[in-house]
């Protein structure tokens, strides 16, 4: 049965494809919601990005047929601008939720038989809407229920001969007929009462041990099992992007610019490290900050620097700089925030992009279609702790990324499932 989906401006900004995604159905976009896009398309931000991007959209539909009669798609539904006939003077002029909710009513008195959506990730219009009579639901399409999520990690029992192999050869063939590539396993011996760690290696189709550094990691040495697994990850060439999800305190952040700085710094397998980090304070420009670039950006980039420094504390310094200042005028650690990676190509580079969580899927791809050759690529998150109102721990893009992929050989993800950082975090984290 056909539908009448009404699509509100922060599912456009979400995705600017989204008016693509409702099949054989029909997607209207009252004339307000254009007029609310059209605040944000001068954003130097990834909103005004994506602004541009839904009106460059409408505009090639708008050349085939008129968007007030509607558009026939590809997929054998339709997009419409809807623009009230009894008052167009007044179409845009008052609160963008007002006219859809008013648009939603217009259209379903006109068709009572044809279902009308109201589709919005505004929780507030969706009661609104409930309130009125009308039906709203969020944006589905790109959604992963965060309980459902792959962890990256399973159990296996062995019998003691098995094990015994294992352990001698640190590696054991794999009979399963499906298995999931760089899964970490926990391998228990129920008769001697002894476990190993191991990782699937999909293409000799083996458990294989895990790989640890020499001696420690800049300092630091892991403390979990899942520390374990997130090392031996981020230190395996092979896998050119590693997602790490835990909440505050498991280390993820830690443990993925430790590995950037050994691999990088130290042992130079890459011509440097870039960190990144998407900026959500209270007020997102960068403008109302006094100085020039450096000093604009000190407050977001903090963090970042906080763990190098803790990391020189521990391990010493490197290549003779004993801050992270040196290391960062010396060329070796670039740090900046994600709204200028948009257009770079970045060979040869272990990359982190921490705070993954506060990233829309559409953000995602970006960052992720700038990996060049040689590069390695680093995405730490917390669904738990979203900054972005424009997404949440169902429908980010740290968690969209890691679903979709779950199959492939070069990626690999681990869920870092205990605080570490202290007794008192620890407690906040499970308690606050």
């Amino acid at each position: 049965m056909r539908k009448n989906y009404i699509l509100d401006a922060n599912i456009l900004i979400h995705d600017p494809n989204s008016l693509l995604q409702f099949a054989d159905n029909t997607v209207i976009i009252p004339v307000g919601v254009i007029s609310e896009i059209d605040r944000f398309k001068k954003e130097r931000t990834d909103r005004g990005y994506n602004a541009r991007a839904v009106v460059r959209l409408l505009d090639s539909l708008r050349n085939e047929q008129s968007l007030a009669y509607g558009v026939t798609l590809d997929s054998g539904g339709q997009v419409k601008v809807y623009c009230d006939p009894d008052n167009p003077l007044e179409n845009g002029k008052g609160p963008a939720d007002a006219e859809i909710l008013r648009v939603a009513q217009s259209i379903q008195t006109a068709d009572p038989q044809t279902p009308v959506i109201i589709v919005t990730k505004d929780i507030n219009l969706r009661i609104r809407a409930d309130a009125a009579g009308l039906h709203a639901e969020d944006y589905e399409s790109d959604r992963v229920q965060l309980a459902d999520l792959y962890s990256g990690q399973s159990e296996r029992v062995l019998d003691p001969q098995a094990f015994a192999d294992f352990q001698a050869n640190g590696q054991l063939p794999i009979s399963d007929t499906v298995v999931v590539p760089n899964e970490y396993v926990l391998l228990r011996c129920p008769s001697t009462r002894t476990t190993a760690l191991a990782r699937v290696d999909t293409e000799a189709r083996n458990l294989i041990s895990l790989q640890e550094p020499d001696k420690s990691l800049c300092g630091i040495k892991p403390r979990n099992k899942e520390q374990y697994f997130a090392i031996d990850a981020l230190l395996d060439e092979r896998i050119q992007m590693v997602t790490l999800m835990g909440k505050a305190g498991t280390g993820k952040t830690l443990l993925a610019i430790a590995a950037a700085l050994h691999l990088s710094v130290k042992r130079r397998r890459y011509r440097g490290m870039l960190v990144c980090r998407p900026i959500f304070p209270v007020g997102r420009d960068l403008g109302y900050l006094p100085g020039d670039i450096g000093r604009k950006l000190d407050p977001w980039m903090k963090p970042v620097e906080d763990t190098i420094e803790f990391l020189l504390d521990a391990g010493g310094p490197i290549r003779n700089h004993e801050d992270c200042a040196g290391l960062i005028s010396g060329g070796l650690i670039e740090v900046q925030p994600l709204t200028y990676i948009r257009g770079r190509s970045i060979s040869n580079r272990f990359v982190v992009i921490d705070e993954a969580q506060n990233l829309t899927p559409l953000e995602v791809k970006t960052i992720i279609t700038r990996i060049g050759e040689a590069a390695k690529v680093v995405l730490t998150g917390d669904p738990y702790q979203i900054d972005n109102p424009y997404v949440d721990a169902n429908s980010n893009g740290f968690a969209y990324l890691v679903n979709r992929f779950r199959a492939e050989s070069i990626a690999a993800h681990i869920e870092l499932r205990k605080g570490e950082r202290s007794l008192l975090a620890e407690l906040a984290a499970n308690l606050l």
